[in-house]
């Protein structure tokens, strides 16, 4: 009891030292705390991307709550404790400011529903079918690259959430999905132009026809939703007269994840209903046509050479 009073008459005569002591065991108490949530995450939580930055997150707490208790129990002046803190947010803003446009990147893409897993996008340069989205990362099956069309190539690529505000993010699948899509056709001068229209035009509207339909009440939609003009959804032709061939440009609409197959199957058909045309509708290729070969004048001179013996 005699010992107790006078350790107590010490720590009055002494505040700092009381103080320090306080610290510490509100240190430890902290400490204990997050060790504990750490385990109990660790025990209940399955998925280890979600384990490892619920830990992380703890973490952060933790060392901030560490912080700002040492402010406070060595920092006697508010003032000095609201410059501190102001401090330390400027710190954290600066260091970490990647890392908060990636969370606010997340919130923006969740409440905006810029894009959502299964959306097919491009942004920062990189195309692909959106497979997931967490709090920091979007993930992405690449498309393209060394592979034509749009084809996966095989590689998943992790964007930062970061990069909703630095550019544009273009949706393949938002509202409307489908995309125009057009090829061009060379047919040869001589043909049956109007023949060949017509093999065109119907073998466009019997392939697009599901997509044609599909999507007309789609575009009705985005008209209704945003401010932008009624745009021809069937198949259409334009005509071109080139030095080489007559150009016929197919335009049509196509789901986005079918456009490659599309474009293969309107190849094949048209390509094979002209072939049982007999030659009145030909496909063209590159020609050059000689105007005038030029005269070359080649003079041979003999000379003779006296011989001497």
């Amino acid at each position: 009891m005699e010992l107790l009073n006078t350790i107590r008459d010490w720590f009055i005569e002494h505040p700092t030292a009381l103080n320090i002591v306080k610290y510490l065991i509100w240190l430890f108490c902290i400490l204990i705390v997050l060790q504990f949530i750490k385990k109990q995450l660790k025990k209940n939580v399955a998925h280890t991307p979600a384990r490892y930055k619920s830990q992380k997150i703890i973490e952060i707490v933790g060392y901030v709550l560490v912080f700002l208790m040492t402010i406070s129990y060595f920092t006697g002046n508010i003032k000095d404790f609201t410059l501190a803190i102001g401090l330390l947010t400027a710190g954290i803003t600066i260091t970490l400011q990647e890392l908060i446009l990636s969370l606010a990147g997340s919130v923006f893409i969740f409440f905006v529903k810029v894009y959502k897993p299964g959306d097919r996008i491009e942004i920062n340069g990189i195309k692909g079918d959106v497979i997931d989205i967490d709090s920091l990362y979007t993930t992405m099956m690449e498309i393209g690259q060394w592979v034509t069309s749009d084809n996966y190539s095989g590689r998943i690529v992790k964007l930062s959430n970061a990069f909703v505000f630095k550019g544009p993010v273009y949706n393949y699948s938002q509202d409307f999905p489908f995309i125009w899509d057009e090829f061009n056709l060379p047919i040869r001068y001589g043909s049956d132009i109007e023949l060949a229209k017509t093999i065109v035009s119907k073998i466009a509207s019997e392939t697009l026809s599901e997509f044609v339909a599909a999507s007309i009440a789609k575009w009705k939609e985005v008209v209704d939703k945003y401010y932008i003009e009624n745009a021809q959804v069937d198949p259409s032709i334009a005509i071109k007269m080139t030095d080489n061939w007559i150009e016929f440009n197919l335009r049509y609409i196509v789901d986005y994840k079918k456009r490659r197959l599309t474009k293969h199957t309107l190849n094949e058909l048209i390509g094979k209903a002209f072939e049982k045309t007999n030659g009145k509708v030909v496909l063209a290729s590159a020609t050059f046509e000689i105007v005038q070969i030029p005269t070359v004048h080649v003079k041979k001179e003999i000379e003779n050479f006296d011989k001497k013996d």
